[in-house]
């Protein structure tokens, strides 16, 4: 399942990830991954106004007690035909995880969603956020809209999806229709893919009759491809290429000390994963295209996430 020019790729590999070096390998690994998580840590300051707390969450969250808990996955087209600058979140997908409930769910957002931007004061391009002020400001913005907590985030340029496919040795989707993007033709089925043609597969959008809803589907193929290839012995034995394309490539939040308690405590919330769309309309305004989200589908979506936190 994957979604147009950015890929998330990371949080559920890094978490599955760290679950099977921290349970079951030695003390090398687990230096490694504690140096690697080390330098991609990045804080980020909040608005005051948009912590967690402000949103529905009575109490601060707690990992240790295994309280539900959400991320907001970003994936950056900085490093994407060179690109250098700070870039925009043109794939954006909110995970809440639930060890109550053993399941995770993972909702993309279309980038082109009109929406108020927190702390830009304007209506906007969802992913226009993290132009404006960086992940902080895609975390607010995203809470705020969704009217759920957003307690961490992971962010991945866009450099990163090739290197990370390449990295864990390819992966293997399923893929529900054929095409041709960028001199690679996928066939209907199981496919292969590389580092190059997988970033090729998660840009496709004209062909496909669903546009970018398509797209965002193929993002989270990706996604989920990734996860399970880290999880063979294959992909374990590759963790020294996946931590350093991790290093080059990841920002997130949390802490090396979280992701540990996240790989003990909530190993059973994979168990099942469920995948949504927050789906809109395209509309033209100043000769721009927007996607502009009804009340009842907006709500609908929001409804299940709060099922998912447990609000």
């Amino acid at each position: 399942m994957s979604k147009g020019k950015k890929i998330i790729l990371w949080i559920m590999g890094v978490i599955v990830f760290l679950t099977a070096v921290i349970v079951g390998v030695g003390v090398k690994v687990y230096f490694d991954v504690s140096r690697s998580a080390q330098r991609t840590y990045e804080a980020v300051e909040r608005n005051q106004n948009e912590t967690p707390e402000s949103a529905k969450r009575k109490e601060e969250l707690d990992l240790k007690k295994q309280d539900p808990f959400s991320i907001l996955l970003l994936g950056i087209d900085t490093g994407d035909l060179g690109r250098t600058d700070r870039g925009r979140s043109d794939t954006m997908m909110v995970v809440t995880v639930n060890p109550k409930q053993k399941k995770t769910t993972i909702v993309s957002i279309a980038r082109d969603t009109y929406v108020p931007i927190v702390g830009y004061e304007k209506d906007d391009k969802i992913n226009h956020a993290y132009a404006f002020g960086g992940a902080a400001m895609s975390m607010d913005t995203v809470q705020s809209y969704l009217d759920i907590p957003i307690d961490h985030y992971v962010a991945v340029n866009m450099a990163g999806l090739k290197q990370l496919v390449e990295a864990v040795g390819g992966i293997t989707i399923g893929n529900n229709m054929e095409f041709t993007q960028d001199g690679h033709t996928f066939k209907h089925g199981l496919i292969s893919l590389t580092g190059e043609s997988a970033l090729a597969y998660s840009r496709m959008r004209y062909e496909d009759p669903r546009g970018d809803y398509g797209r965002q589907e193929r993002q989270r193929n990706i996604v989920i491809g990734v996860v399970k290839k880290i999880l063979t012995m294959d992909g374990i034995t590759k963790y020294q290429d996946v931590l350093k394309t991790m290093e080059e490539n990841l920002k997130t939040d949390l802490s090396f000390d979280s992701m540990k308690t996240i790989t003990l405590n909530y190993r059973n919330s994979f168990e099942t994963v469920i995948t949504d769309q927050l789906r809109g309309e395209g509309f033209m305004q100043n000769n721009i295209s927007y996607q502009r989200v009804s009340e009842e589908e907006l709500k609908r979506v929001q409804n299940e996430l709060d099922n998912q936190l447990g609000l």
